[in-house]
């Protein structure tokens, strides 16, 4: 259990750091969207990029990519169905299904595959996928549904490229399909400005924290409630069903699904919902909510299934 201690310690030490400097403000009253919008515009493509053009793209094929959709769509739809019978929009709605289902498998799934699942590599089929499949899907429904927004066939079409997270994917992965070896002159400064990307997620989030209310007390108590749920027992369960139900798993390969579902939800949600402006607070608290109960929940599966 280290390697979930150490990871959610340097997380929390972080989003501390943020919440002390949005007290003292001393980067002013803007100083969270800067960063927000650094980390949107700027480092987090770069750190998508570098992170994808190195990848082993032959992780997609694997059976725990399988398990890991299933149980993502199961929560997701789970969601959306409830968002849609509560009229609670498109944009907060998307982002409470991101919630429900979208994993920290970056600065919390690496070290917890390191340290419990004994291999980091187990992590790739969900950072893929994330990234690959479900980010651009997501923001690109948010972009469409904002007001104003351009719905004709060709601005649906090209909503992605006109977004610059996945823009950094997409750049990522033609590289790696490509194979090409980025030259080090060029590779080096994305990377500097990739290693950006974490620190000032963190850091916007807690300063986010100054002046909030206890999470799961405002008007969003029910979409927070629901996402934290979800994301909590609903995915790592549906995990475990689809897995050994459907797939078979059993041993260390069940035990790699449920584990990295019960991740919590990732804290660049609060990014998205920030820059889109659309359930920012639902985004704060089922990340801060889930993140807690996270320890409680890979503690259990481990002892069930370990």
């Amino acid at each position: 259990m280290t390697g979930v201690l150490e990871g959610f310690a340097v997380i929390g030490a972080l989003i501390a750091a943020g919440y002390l400097a949005g007290r003292a403000r001393v980067l002013g009253e803007q100083g969270g969207p800067v960063l927000t919008r650094l980390a949107f515009h700027v480092a987090s493509p770069a750190l998508l990029f570098t992170t994808l053009a190195d990848a082993d793209l032959g992780a997609l094929a694997s059976p725990g990519l399988l398990v890991t959709a299933a149980s993502t769509l199961l929560v997701a739809g789970a969601y959306i169905a409830v968002g849609a019978l509560r009229h609670w929009g498109t944009g907060p709605t998307t982002i409470g299904a991101l919630c429900a289902g979208y994993v920290n498998a970056g600065n919390l799934g690496i070290p917890i595959a390191v340290y419990v699942l004994g291999d980091a590599t187990l992590i790739a089929p969900v950072l893929l996928f994330q990234l690959l499949i479900v980010s651009p899907l997501a923001l690109t429904v948010i972009d469409l549904s904002r007001p104003g927004a351009r719905t004709s066939p060709l601005a649906v079409v090209t909503a992605p490229l006109r977004n610059p997270v996945v823009l950094g994917s997409l750049a990522g992965v033609a590289v790696a399909a490509a194979g090409v070896r980025v030259p080090a002159p060029l590779l080096d400064p994305v990377e500097l400005l990739g290693a950006m990307a974490v620190p000032a997620v963190l850091l916007a989030f807690g300063i986010s924290l100054r002046g909030a209310t206890l999470p799961a007390r405002g008007p969003e108590r029910g979409q927070v409630l629901l996402a934290v749920g979800l994301k909590t027992v609903g995915q790592p369960v549906a995990a475990w069903a689809v897995g050994a139900g459907v797939f078979g798993l059993t041993g260390p390969a069940l035990l790699t699904v449920v584990v990295t579902s019960a991740l919590p939800a990732a804290q660049n949600l609060f990014t998205y919902a920030s820059r889109y402006d659309t359930g920012v607070r639902l985004a704060r608290e089922a990340v801060l909510l889930s993140t807690v109960l996270a320890v409680p929940a890979l503690v259990t599966v481990a002892v069930l299934l370990g």
